[in-house]
């Protein structure tokens, strides 16, 4: 699957493994987070309205004005749609302003709803915005399973594997109750309608 890893501007966070076929495209700080790591991305990208370094001479460079209707880290997304990536995954785009983490969830939906494969993950939480299909997660010890409703409803929904399962239920939003369910197993999740957002946090102790 030819995937676009996009190092948002957040909370610093390990970007973690890229992969040989990777594309790597930085926005604004998160070019800072790049060369934190020794990662040479393979694209700049931003209004560097929050990086004050010296820009790549080796790299090409996207910029856009600050006064813009877009973040970022949605022109990144919208880029890597155009260039045909099939899978998106955000690094350090948790943290920080509740408004940037909000958009950035939305940034997910809009990627998804292009039919990409859409996720954010750090060392504590992953995210994935999920179409009707079917999914499977591997047991992960010490972390929660949570599903919410993006769209009204998300209709069909089956769950196999967590402490409480599920079979062909309508999931409603708003409601919290997909909210904090844990792993017997490896997870096996399955809908009909709607949008999923998955999130599965480290828990503490």
């Amino acid at each position: 699957m030819k995937r676009c890893i996009i190092i948002a501007g957040g909370d610093y966070a390990p970007i973690g493994p890229v992969g040989e076929g990777d594309f790597v495209l930085a926005c604004d700080r998160g070019y800072a987070y790049a060369l934190r790591e020794g990662i040479t991305p393979d694209l700049v990208l931003g209004d560097f309205d929050s990086f004050r370094g010296a820009l790549p001479e080796d790299v090409p460079v996207l910029r856009y004005p600050v006064e813009k209707d877009d973040t970022d880290t949605m022109l990144a997304v919208r880029w890597a749609a155009e260039q045909g990536f099939e899978a998106v995954r955000l690094a350090c785009c948790f943290g920080g302003r509740l408004d940037h983490l909000l958009s950035n969830v939305q940034t997910l939906e809009y990627a998804a709803a292009l039919g990409m494969a859409a996720e954010a993950e750090d060392e504590d939480t992953l995210l994935r915005v999920l179409r009707p299909g079917l999914y499977r997660l591997p047991y992960r010890a010490g972390r929660s399973l949570s599903l919410l409703a993006l769209t009204e409803t998300v209709e069909g929904l089956t769950v196999r594997g967590a402490k409480y399962a599920a079979e062909n239920v309508t999931l409603r939003r708003p409601t919290t109750l997909g909210q904090s369910n844990a792993f017997v197993s490896d997870v096996e999740i399955s809908f009909q309608r709607g949008t999923l957002a998955l999130v599965s946090c480290r828990l503490e102790g």
